[in-house]
């Protein structure tokens, strides 16, 4: 069966498309086991670490996924297949223009199920949601599925409306659809991204390369941390599912561990000093904008549903250190 996997030139797209190559098949409840016959990797850019390594049978689709030209250049006509839609505008980015959020994120998402609606072929798909979708003055510091959802930011808005859309064309046929809600992921490699909850991962990443790291929050800030491994592989089990299952909510909160900025920091310097490791330095330089957007934020999640399909949270911020220190660490030259 083909894949198709939007969004594959970020980290957790590229990740993913790895992750499905590394299985070559799916098991799709109630089908059975399926095996993976192509995937076709979509993003406005995919750089060449993205593509290296990879077999033959992946090819890679640079363009505009907010237009009609871009859509129908990845959606198959007249066969079955499966969509993880994860290119969006991240949350920082949103902020600062809010047509180009509507643009990508919300007209983007309504291209591609409109695309999936009219193939004569049966899609089943995985949307990227995320925590944002929660917030205001009464949102309590622990969510989850049954939690009312109100966004503060037009990033976590265009999300709400991409799980509203999830859910009505399931229950139209139109498409097999799921949503879930991601939690800030950790640790990304690389450049800092323009979310809003980049300080997560670099307050491990540039420290352990030996960079000085400039920390925009408070250190008794709470956040709900997901490592990369886990979000692939509740990516996987979210698309093998059976949507029937799901009922008439097809919007999974994913699980997360809740941490406080001060115990991450010491643990990263516990780790470093096991390992022999110089830090750069962490600097504590609060950016308002910042700070009032992740203050607004959950810290943890309420999981039953997630936890039912076997998706996990990671059992401790050491072993997402020790992961990304074996997956990417010494390769970028930095150990």
């Amino acid at each position: 069966m083909k894949v198709i996997v939007t969004g594959a030139g970020g980290f957790i797209g590229t990740q993913l498309v790895r992750e499905l190559c590394q299985r070559g098949t799916l098991a799709l409840q109630p089908l059975g086991e399926v095996g993976i016959s192509s995937i076709v990797a979509a993003d406005l850019s995919i750089p060449e670490q993205s593509r290296q390594g990879l077999p033959d049978w992946v090819s890679f689709v640079e363009g505009d996924l907010s237009t009609d030209e871009a859509v129908d250049s990845i959606i198959p006509k007249a066969e079955d297949f499966l969509l993880f839609h994860l290119a969006a505008i991240v949350s920082g980015d949103g902020e600062r223009d809010f047509d180009l959020c509507i643009r990508v994120n919300l007209e983007g998402t309504v291209k591609l199920l409109e695309a999936c609606r009219n193939s004569r072929g049966q899609a089943r798909v995985v949307f990227a949601s995320s925590l944002a979708v929660f917030g205001g003055e009464a949102c309590p510091p622990v969510v989850g599925d049954e939690t009312k959802p109100l966004p503060q930011t037009t990033y976590g808005m265009t999300k709400l409306a991409g799980e509203l859309m999830i859910n009505d064309y399931s229950r139209k046929d139109f498409l097999d659809g799921r949503a879930i809600r991601l939690p800030t992921i950790f640790i990304r490699p690389g450049k800092p991204n323009a979310a809003l909850s980049s300080f997560a991962s670099g307050l491990f990443r540039e420290p352990l390369s030996g960079i000085d790291f400039e920390l925009p929050v408070s250190r008794e800030q709470g956040v709900p941390l997901l490592g990369y491994r886990k979000v692939v592989e509740a990516f996987v089990l979210a698309m093998e599912c059976d949507g029937e299952a799901l009922g008439d909510d097809r919007v999974l909160t994913l699980p997360s561990r809740q941490y406080v900025v001060r115990d991450m920091i010491s643990t990263l310097e516990r780790v470093a000093e096991q390992k022999g490791i110089t830090l750069g330095k962490i600097i504590d330089q609060p950016d308002p904008l910042v700070m009032k957007v992740v203050e607004g934020w959950p810290i943890g999640t309420e999981s039953k549903r997630a936890e039912s399909l076997g998706m996990s949270a990671d059992s401790s911020v050491e072993d997402v250190i020790e992961a990304y220190l074996e997956d990417f660490h010494e390769v970028s030259g930095q150990a």
